[in-house]
């Protein structure tokens, strides 16, 4: 007889057919992004021009060069690290180690790009792979989530999700079952991360710029801007990879499709939706306006990593004198709640942070298109969908203390607005 599994949390996501729908939902709107960005009209609504054929998306050659990409990332994982990380406590009173090097891979995986261009390397071909790529990265989401949910089926109850546990095979199968699915000491959760969607995000972008300079001559302005910022961004998150291990998606979300496929197939080829456009549709952009956008994007990565940075200190050591004098509220788990500083400002600065920088990563693309702000009303629709998330789970696990919080921080994301 199997162990009692405990109360099983609420379902998220609509529950099963809510789990469905996005399953084709949001497969369906990688391909519409991929089609409209080439596309003459460049639609963000309404049905794409043309519809491809099976031999559009369907190509060995892009699935080689698919499971070569995984491979190369998972040698650079496996590689010794500069430190391991330990995760926070599981369960059974374990935790888990970690290696951190992100940092490492993704200059890893520049000198080869770099030396495989220098010697011949035909990576301005790479954007016209893009529709076969993300058709096999999908078929990869939906064939390694298959083996995921059947290796949660032999788990043990301490090693499941909070939320993956509902008995339906089809919302499982989506939202993950087990939360730290390895073998050895190979995390694929934390592999996927961080690491082939958020370096191939960057190589897109930069096979995209090679494209255009093969093109034009030269790269534009705005594709320089587009893509310094999100190299940028995602060289960030590689150097403080260690921040990730606290995050609601290794400490919280099991490990399924809706994780998978938004790491290794959504990140890579939406996220560089700004980049694609412009290689189709380049706009002109005057120095005046790029310093503007620049400043504006100063402005959202100094928000966000302050309050990163500030909150990962006091959870390191609150006696750091960066973060000793900052006002908190005890709780009755022992922990204290930020409640100056970034955090007395807004609950979730390093959100409001993430929408500035999205922002500007569009403003390169004009304003004569929205599909390039796709990113934008996507990303803030997340962002206030993991914040609800995140107040529930902090309600439930600081009671009183949490609505103390709310009251002195009223503010959720933007301050005076929401």
């Amino acid at each position: 007889m199997a162990p009692p599994q405990g109360p099983r949390a609420p379902l998220e996501f609509g529950g099963p057919m809510g789990a469905a729908a996005l399953m084709l939902l949001l497969p369906a709107t990688v391909f519409h992004l991929l089609l409209a960005a080439r596309s003459g009209p460049a639609r963000l609504l309404g049905p794409p021009a043309s519809l491809p054929g099976l031999g559009a998306l369907w190509s060995p050659r892009a699935l080689l060069l698919w499971l070569a990409w995984l491979g190369l990332q998972a040698a650079l994982y496996l590689l010794p690290a500069r430190k391991v990380a330990k995760g926070l406590e599981l369960k059974d009173k374990s935790r888990l180690r970690y290696p951190i090097n992100g940092f490492q891979a993704l200059v890893l995986t520049a000198l080869l790009v770099g030396l495989g261009m220098s010697a011949g390397l035909p990576l301005g071909a790479l954007p016209e792979m893009l529709l076969p790529l993300a058709f096999v990265a999908t078929l990869t989401a939906f064939i390694f989530s298959l083996f995921l949910y059947l290796k949660a089926q032999v788990a043990p109850v301490s090693a499941l999700a909070p939320g993956g546990n509902s008995g339906n095979p089809i919302y499982d199968f989506f939202l993950g079952r087990e939360l730290n699915p390895r073998i050895c000491s190979f995390d694929f959760k934390y592999f996927c991360e961080l690491r082939p969607g958020l370096i191939g995000w960057v190589l897109i972008n930069l096979a995209l710029l090679v494209k255009e300079a093969e093109l034009r001559g030269s790269p534009s302005l705005a594709m320089w801007l587009v893509n310094g910022f999100q190299l940028l961004y995602v060289g960030d998150a590689l150097w403080h990879e260690e921040a990730v291990l606290t995050t609601m998606d290794i400490t919280h979300d099991g490990f399924g499709f809706m994780l998978a496929f938004g790491d290794i197939a959504w990140v890579p080829f939406t996220y560089s939706l700004q980049a694609q456009f412009l290689l189709h549709h380049p706009q002109p952009l005057e120095l005046p306006m790029a310093a503007i956008i620049c400043l504006i994007n100063a402005i959202g990565y100094y928000i966000f990593r302050g309050a990163n940075s500030q909150k990962n200190t006091f959870r390191k050591n609150p006696s750091d004198p960066r973060v000793a004098g900052l006002e908190t509220i005890s709780t009755a788990t022992g922990r204290q709640l930020l409640v100056s500083g970034w955090w007395g400002m807004v609950r979730h600065p390093n959100y409001l942070g993430d929408l500035i920088m999205a922002l500007a990563w569009s403003l390169p693309c004009g304003v004569s298109h929205l599909l390039p702000y796709f990113y934008l009303l996507y990303f803030t629709a997340l962002l206030v969908h993991r914040e609800a998330r995140d107040e529930r789970q902090c309600l439930q696990k600081y009671g009183l203390a949490w609505h103390e919080y709310c009251r002195r921080v009223p503010y959720r994301i933007m301050p005076y607005i929401y």
